[in-house]
């Protein structure tokens, strides 16, 4: 890899910190500095959002789109009746054709967000490889692909060898992933003219089967590039945080939580994360990664800004940002913070906290408010038999220092 790259794309990707591996390097900048590259990234549609781990992804194809280059999001409408055992130690529950479908509709949502879908050589497209994966015969997909992927080196792959590894079971139907969706990559150069897949680097030995592919059955000259695995400081991966996934559909995950959990940031993330999931410019990234002390909590709220308006809109970062304020600087109790319903004449500490999912369980309940870790309107709780009166007035309930939320009495 190279500091030094002839076209936009490149140097995009390599400033902001996407680079981790590229097939050639040299050949594809040649490319991408004289022609539009349509370039592709695949997302199995098993649930009706996607989450903070697959933003960085989402995020590739913005700066492909933003250096001119044009973003092909390819739903797995067929892989995902297979499921992509990377990185999984069990068989993944697999969906019907109607859940994979309404899946993808909701998911679509979240990349007009990112992207540009107009018309033009530019312009995003969304396409389902069930339409060319469920119109394949099992015999001619056999003879025809098939016959390219030996089976010593299927063997070699971290996700076959991981599960082997650990005893796990491997379904063939699993085993048969990396082949069809190599095989995506092959339809999706010939419908296309699509030269570049992206991805994770969990993603590398997959992309390599698919430019090999069509090298060997069209003479096609294909690329790869993927990005670093993106972890936390602390060694946690991204798109998982303490209450559990960080999805980025407001159905999912309240503006709030999901304004809080940029907030949250580690000191030493900042700007890292920066460069990988805002627009802010270089230049003023480096500005704010220089700050220290209590000043870092400006980057901290421009980070939070930024990535919550990318994704979920400016209303809902100024809303989140404004009951930060309330809540922390004020005291008060912000209207974006999340809220539970009582229909009940009073609610104990312990069932408060549960119907704020702040807690999974009592014991959990009862270890915060031992712990001195449970307040109500700001003064804290010591006595889990504490019970909370129906008022007219909202109740600020916190949970350490992070979570706040209110409890609206509707009897």
């Amino acid at each position: 890899m190279t500091d030094t790259y002839a076209s936009d794309l490149l140097r995009l990707l390599n400033e902001r910190g996407y680079i981790h591996q590229i097939t050639d390097a040299d050949a594809l900048d040649a490319l991408a500095a004289k022609q539009v590259v349509p370039a592709y990234i695949g997302f199995d549609a098993t649930a009706p959002s996607l989450h903070v781990g697959n933003l960085v992804s989402i995020m590739l194809l913005r700066r492909l789109q933003q250096a001119g280059h044009k973003p092909i999001v390819v739903m797995g409408g067929g892989t995902t009746k297979v499921g992509d055992p990377s990185g999984k130690d069990e068989v993944r529950k697999l969906l019907d054709t109607d859940g994979i479908n309404q899946n993808i509709a909701s998911i679509r949502r979240i990349f007009e967000r990112f992207l540009d879908f107009s018309d033009g050589p530019t312009g995003a497209i969304m396409v389902n490889n069930a339409d060319w994966l469920d119109q394949l015969g099992y015999i001619d997909l056999l003879r025809d692909v098939g016959r390219h992927f030996t089976l010593n080196r299927m063997l070699t792959f971290d996700s076959v060898r991981l599960r082997l590894d650990r005893e796990q079971p491997l379904t063939f139907l699993e085993f048969n992933y990396m082949i069809l969706q190599a095989y995506d990559f092959l339809e999706l150069s010939r419908r296309y003219g699509c030269r570049l897949q992206l991805g994770g680097s969990d993603q590398w030995g997959n992309i390599v089967n698919g430019l090999e592919l069509g090298r060997r059955i069209d003479g096609t000259e294909l690329f790869g590039v993927t990005t670093p695995l993106i972890t936390k400081s602390d060694g946690s991966k991204m798109g998982k945080s303490v209450s559990g996934a960080v999805w980025l559909h407001e159905d999912q995950l309240p503006h709030w939580d999901y304004w809080q959990f940029w907030r949250n940031t580690d000191d030493r993330d900042v700007g890292k994360f920066l460069r990988l999931f805002t627009d802010i410019d270089l230049s003023e990234i480096e500005r704010l990664e220089g700050l220290e002390g209590s000043a870092v909590n400006e980057a901290k709220i421009a980070l939070a800004n930024a990535a919550t308006a990318l994704c979920r809109g400016e209303e809902a970062a100024k809303a989140a940002e404004t009951t930060a304020m309330q809540t922390f600087a004020g005291g008060g109790a912000g209207d974006d913070l999340p809220s539970a319903e009582i229909q009940a004449a009073e609610i104990s500490i312990v069932d408060a906290l549960l119907a704020l999912s702040f807690v999974a369980s009592k014991k959990e309940a009862k270890r915060l408010i031992d712990g001195g870790g449970a307040r109500i309107n700001g003064d804290q709780v010591t006595d889990e038999a504490t019970m909370i009166a129906s008022t007219p007035e909202t109740v600020k309930i916190s949970a350490g220092k992070k979570k706040h939320g209110i409890l609206v009495f509707s009897s």
